[in-house]
């Protein structure tokens, strides 16, 4: 239920792992490469990660939704690597039997990724680089 890959994150097929009958409310979050950083132009960003912590804290967001939604299920994937403008860094798809819990468990997964999970990710710019803290928000 939970991945980091080079590859461009596929909507779909991360959507497909959680479809059932059993959920009236399905949210795709999707992160994307913009195009600026408080007024400065960003040309792309560079994701790191450390995998195993990654993948671990990942887990325990998903778990902790299945815990404190019934019913409600989650997907997360993120990219690393180097990502162009446009391009999904994170897909986070949330069902839930109802639309408010799917609301407020999708918030929860985004918001502990970027508290918790040891993603790191360079902002590239035309006259250099710089790496920047994950900060809830």
């Amino acid at each position: 239920m939970v991945s980091l890959t080079y590859d461009p994150l596929d909507v779909a097929a991360l959507r497909a792992q959680i479809e059932s009958s059993r959920h009236g409310a399905i949210l795709v979050f999707e992160g994307v490469v913009r195009d600026n950083f408080e007024g400065r132009p960003v040309l792309g960003l560079e994701y790191e990660a450390y995998p195993e912590m990654a993948l671990a804290e990942l887990e325990k967001i998903v778990a902790e939704v299945r815990a404190r939604w019934p019913g409600a299920e989650m997907v997360i994937a993120h990219r690393l690597g180097r990502l162009a403008l446009g391009e999904a860094s994170v897909v986070i798809v949330t069902a839930a039997p109802h639309r408010a819990e799917c609301y407020e468990a999708s918030r929860h997964g985004i918001e502990a990724l970027k508290a918790r999970v040891p993603i790191w990710k360079k902002e590239l710019y035309a006259d250099g680089a710089t790496w920047r803290e994950n900060t809830p928000g």
